[in-house]
């Protein structure tokens, strides 16, 4: 099997990526990932999704909803970030902006003076550091020999233990399917009227489903107007949570309603 990740080699999805496909690719944004899923260039696309710390990642919200794809898995590891450098001496460190923003409290207390670079990923980030001695990296311990060999200067640097990060397995919408525990949709409502939320989640709540996520992102058309993200602690197999979703398509029925399939998780340690 093909997947289609974040790179270059090295990022965090990357390791996510390579517990579900042998072969793995990478473009530079999770837009390109899912457009690359949709189109039928590969068979998976891993993209992260929600971090512990930092909260859900609005590019992978967005780019769900812009295209038809469906989830098959999720991926659930634990984020360990280390500083990476030539040497002592740098001006600034590069990543990805999450993990910048995941090791804020690390940064401003060890390295205040020190200007922070948003890349790509973190393994872009490296690939700076190495070029450059005059910049630093964070990312996963590993990528300090993954190359041109770097100093870890230090370890474990998040600001919680707790730090983890959750991917989705995308495919082709052929492969959704009805089996797993827990369900992803969108909701374009197109409306708005004092309630119309309350009645999306008195929808789950009134059949005893559980939401891990409810999440509201503009929809780009006007101000003001939103669509819905829903991860639902239920499986498309239950009476349940197809009764809950027919109620949401009639609430919508002037927008639309994506159903991504069920899907179970995976725990991948490092």
């Amino acid at each position: 099997m093909r997947a289609v990740t974040l790179g270059p080699a090295g990022t965090y999805s990357h390791r996510a990526a390579r517990a579900v496909a042998e072969e793995v690719a990478f473009r530079e944004s999770v837009t390109a990932i899912v457009e690359a899923v949709a189109d039928g260039e590969f068979e998976r696309g891993v993209v992260p999704i929600e971090n512990s710390i930092e909260g859900s990642v609005t590019e992978s919200l967005d780019a769900l909803a812009d295209r038809e794809v469906a989830v098959t898995r999720e991926i659930v590891t634990p984020i360990r970030h280390a500083l990476l450098a030539q040497g002592e001496e740098f001006d600034v460190v590069a990543s990805h902006s999450q993990a910048l923003a995941q090791c804020r409290s690390f940064l401003e207390s060890e390295y205040p003076d020190v200007g922070q670079e948003a890349v790509a990923s973190t393994a872009r980030g490296v690939e700076r550091a190495r070029e450059d001695p005059t910049v630093a990296a964070i990312g996963h311990p590993d990528n300090a020999n993954n190359g041109v060999e770097l100093q870890v200067l230090a370890e474990d640097i998040q600001d919680r233990s707790s730090n983890a990060t959750r991917f989705l397995v995308v495919a082709p919408v052929t492969e959704r399917s009805e089996a797993g525990g827990k369900t992803t949709l969108v909701v374009y409502p197109n409306a708005n009227y004092p309630g119309l939320l309350l009645e999306l989640l008195e929808a789950f709540a009134e059949r005893d489903i559980n939401l891990s996520r409810a999440e509201s992102r503009p929809s780009g058309r006007r101000l003001g107007d939103y669509l819905f993200h829903f991860d639902a602690e239920a499986g498309l197999y239950e009476e349940r949570t197809r009764e809950a979703i027919e109620e949401i398509e009639r609430i919508a029925e002037n927008g639309w309603v994506r159903v991504l399939g069920s899907y179970d998780t995976m725990h991948v340690l490092y």
